[in-house]
């Protein structure tokens, strides 16, 4: 049994913030046995390749203050870990990596109570309230952004970007792309994350007349719980729920408009797209300002309040920008100079180095 494959239990669940960084990690490691943990319903059981078995769990979070919904709460929360110290025994699992949220809890308490080694990779500027309260129980943690080591100083910090789909580092990047686009016209591409953001497609819609008499063409993402998703048609105005090939057209963008999750920005920054973030205002601790900042403050991007932003605000500073290649250019260069390309092989370094010695 010397030469058995390492087995590597991978909890990630909900948004693709969490699942696509820990796909791409998982592709690294083809001599590892990978299942997954993942939570009924969530985007995992459509994402997770079919080759990574999909263990599933009841695991919610404290959104309120403690009251009788939390002793429902703790009581999953116990029944959880010892289904997850059932799926690491069972599987002879030697151990855990998570990407946080709900589902970090389970996976790190009975991995550490089982002696397994536990990688956590963080992805935002600041850190979760789960990352910080178990992020010194664990054998490394893995940083999105260098400025997140702060809000954890008990913790192994290791610096190593965030991980992106393989298409944005392999030719995909500069595949054509099958949308009416003619070529040289300025393009915006729109998008909210893997979940969409109702707030921005309102605003973009209501905007967009103005781009549109500007000769520029809008790609529009709006996720698939938009009711009013169908509401604008004109021949410069393309709306698609997904799109799956978002490298090229990250790519092609002369701008984007964005929420600031952690996995948007990456695509962002590898693709040296400049960008309008509009941090999503509800995000918990407010993250995604967090986020932003950094791009910000490098000159990566413009950040606008969503409770300070109006079609006016947005129209004018689209067209501001782009009316100034040089800005948009500038914006570009510094959005890739926070990029880490080689991300995935750096984690994948740092989960064999805990778990293989």
């Amino acid at each position: 049994m010397a030469n058995a494959p390492i087995r590597l239990l991978i909890a990630a669940s909900g948004t693709g913030g969490h699942l696509f960084p820990a796909i791409a990690l998982a592709q690294k490691l083809p001599d590892y046995q990978i299942e997954w943990l993942g939570v009924p319903d969530r985007l995992e059981t459509q994402l997770v390749p079919k080759q990574y078995p999909l263990n599933t769990i009841a695991v919610e979070g404290f959104q309120q203050g403690f009251g009788v919904s939390s002793i429902r709460i703790l009581g999953k929360l116990a029944l959880s870990i010892l289904e997850v110290r059932r799926i690491l025994k069972q599987g002879n699992f030697q151990g855990v990596f998570t990407t946080g949220g709900y589902i970090a809890g389970p996976a790190v308490i009975a991995a550490r109570s089982l002696g397994l080694p536990v990688i956590f990779h963080e992805s935002n500027a600041l850190p979760g309230k789960v990352t910080r309260f178990f992020g010194p129980w664990c054998s490394a943690v893995a940083l999105g952004f260098e400025v997140a080591a702060k809000y954890l100083p008990r913790a192994k910090n290791v610096y190593v970007g965030t991980p992106v789909r393989s298409q944005f580092l392999d030719g995909a990047i500069n595949a054509p792309l099958d949308l009416a686009i003619p070529d040289g016209v300025p393009l915006i591409v729109v998008f909210g994350g893997s979940q969409g953001a109702v707030a921005i497609n309102n605003l973009v819609r209501e905007s967009a007349k103005a781009w549109f008499d500007a000769g520029v063409y809008v790609v529009h993402l709006t996720g698939d719980r938009d009711p009013q998703a169908d509401s604008l048609k004109h021949p410069q105005y393309i709306a698609l729920p997904f799109y799956n090939n978002m490298a090229a057209l990250l790519q092609r963008a002369t701008l984007a408009i964005s929420r600031s999750g952690a996995g948007s920005l990456t695509e962002l920054a590898v693709c040296g797209t400049p960008a309008i973030l509009i941090p999503y205002p509800f995000a918990a601790e407010d993250h995604q300002s967090y986020n932003a900042d950094v791009f910000t403050s490098s000159g990566a991007a413009l950040t606008l309040k969503q409770s300070e932003l109006t079609t006016e605000v947005l129209q004018n500073n689209v067209l501001n920008l782009l009316q100034s290649p040089q800005e948009l250019a500038n914006m570009g260069e510094k959005a890739k100079a926070i990029a880490v390309p080689d991300s995935a092989e750096k984690l994948t370094q740092l989960v064999r180095e805990v778990i293989e010695t």
